[in-house]
Formats: C-alpha cells, structure tokens, sequence
C-alpha cells in the first residue's frame, strides 16, 4: 500500500522545527510502526488508514515530560503531512518524504 514505508518527517511544534523519522506499515485498515526523534524510539499500534488518510496515537518522552502525540494526515505519493496535538501542550503540523 502506498501508505507504508519510511518517512523522513518535520514536526512545527511550538518551541520550533523539530526533526523525525516515521515507519508506517498497515494491515487492512490497520496502521502501526515506530515513531523515532532525538530523545528516542517508540513502536505504535491502533492507527488506522482510510484511503490515503492516516491517523495514530504514540507516547513521546518531551522536554515537559510524557505526552501522548496524536496524529492525523494524508499520504499523496512520496509526501505525507498533517497536523498533530502534543497532548495538552498545544498543536502543530507535520510534514515529510519518503525516505
């Protein structure tokens, strides 16, 4: 599927720009993968994919502590984007290509 793959991603967060990596695999209308930055590694499961649309929950280790990220976006070819909420510290897009 079109969704799966890695991602070279950036996330606009409000304290800046920040750099990630994303591997997305789906099964049916499932979606996992790792959700990877400089402050470490973290497996998902229970995304979902709808078409190109795609959506997941991951915990993150931030500078304010634990959080947990959620995602939504649309993949169109080698590109991927949308926005995410960092749990309650606001929210943000995301954009990226595949790697």
């Amino acid at each position: 599927m079109a969704v799966d793959g890695t991602w070279n991603i950036t996330l606009s967060t409000p304290m800046g720009e920040r750099p990630a990596q994303l591997t997305l695999k789906t099964d049916g209308n499932a979606l996992s993968g790792t959700f990877g930055s400089e402050r470490g590694s973290q497996e998902f499961s229970g995304g979902t994919v709808d078409g190109n649309n795609v959506s997941w929950k991951t915990m993150f280790n931030g500078a304010m502590g634990p959080m947990e990220l959620t995602f939504s976006g649309t993949v169109d070819g080698d590109t991927i984007g949308g926005t995410v909420q960092f749990g309650a510290f606001g929210s943000g897009t995301w954009k990226g290509t595949r790697a």
